[in-house]
Parts: structure tokens; C-alpha cells; sequence
């Protein structure tokens, strides 16, 4: 078996490298995908439906197509709809909230703005849906 691999959505080279720093800091020897839009996403999880990631962390504000069009999308195909999505987002707005989990998003996050805290929280995700969560069969 391979290595669970995590697909960070994330436009923010800068939070996408906290991400992939807290990650090596774990070693969980899990794998980290990062891709920088909605669009990049999709054609990653279209072309990995033999071996999908653990978790896909989820970015609401993306250039191009949007975090809940890609959760939207992913929820309507049959090979993506039971990937587990974490949105992870500096949004404050409770109608974010709704409507990511009105769209099937499993967990709604938003982003520390403290290092440590933002590494913590990182820790606690990795360690929840990588370690812990039992992945639906393929």
C-alpha cells in the first residue's frame, strides 16, 4: 500500500508552505499534493480515482473556479463524492460555513493566524483524517 497522500487546495504559496512545514514535522509519511486552483484540483482527484487522497484541505477563495465549485463538483461525481474535504479558509463568514456544508464538506476550519497555532492545527487534522479516519474502500 502507498503512502496516504493529502491534496492541499491552496492559491497562498505562504500557507501552502506552512502546511508542507507542520506536515514534514509530523512524520506521518504521508504525501502532500499541493495545487494552486480549483481547475488543478479536479484534474488531480479525475486522474487519481484508482488511488484518491486521504483528505482534500480546501481553500474557499481560489483564483478561477472556487473552493465550493470544486467542493460541488467533487460531491457530484461518483469517484470523488466520498473523499473527505476539509475546508480550511480565513472566512469569517457563517454563510461560508452553510454553504460548504450544505455542499458535503465534512469539516469547516478557518485558518490561525499564529504560526504554532496554525502548525497545531495542522497536526490535529493530519493526525484525525490520515491516522485515524477510516477511508472508505476504493
Amino acid at each position: 500500500m502507498t503512502n496516504p497522500r493529502i491534496l492541499l487546495v491552496e492559491d497562498s504559496r505562504d500557507d501552502a508552505e506552512l502546511v508542507r512545514l507542520a506536515d514534514q514535522s509530523l512524520h506521518l509519511h504521508s504525501e502532500l499534493v499541493v495545487a494552486e486552483d480549483g481547475e488543478a484540483a479536479l484534474d488531480y482527484l479525475f486522474r487519481a480515482e484508482a488511488d484518491p487522497p486521504a483528505v482534500v484541505i480546501l481553500d474557499l477563495r481560489l483564483p478561477g473556479m472556487g473552493g465550493l465549485e470544486v467542493l460541488r463538483t467533487m460531491r457530484s461525481r461518483p469517484q470523488t463524492r466520498r473523499i473527505p474535504v476539509v475546508i480550511l479558509t480565513g472566512s469569517e463568514r457563517d454563510e461560508d460555513v452553510l454553504a460548504g456544508y450544505d455542499l458535503g464538506a465534512n469539516s469547516f476550519v478557518r485558518k490561525p493566524h499564529e504560526f504554532e497555532a496554525f502548525r497545531a492545527l495542522i497536526t490535529h487534522l493530519e493526525h484525525y483524517w490520515v491516522m485515524t479516519n477510516l477511508r472508505p474502500p476504493v
